[in-house]
């Protein structure tokens, strides 16, 4: 899956798991963040559907 807008690079979120304590090599961050983007993604599409479900709700 790719993402258009990525705000948060590989070295970037290396250093910050590795100030809590977390040590990980580059595929492993690569692998974390496509996760965490996945989440992101799907969060805000579930956001997305709930606002519509009310909206119809708060119309009938």
């Amino acid at each position: 899956m790719k993402f258009i807008d990525r705000n948060v690079s590989v070295a970037q979120a290396i250093i910050i798991l590795a100030k809590n304590g977390v040590q990980v090599n580059e595929k492993e961050a690569k692998d974390i963040l496509e996760l965490l983007y996945l989440v992101a993604k799907t969060y805000s599409k579930s956001k997305e559907k709930k606002s519509s479900d009310l909206k119809e709700i708060s119309n009938t």
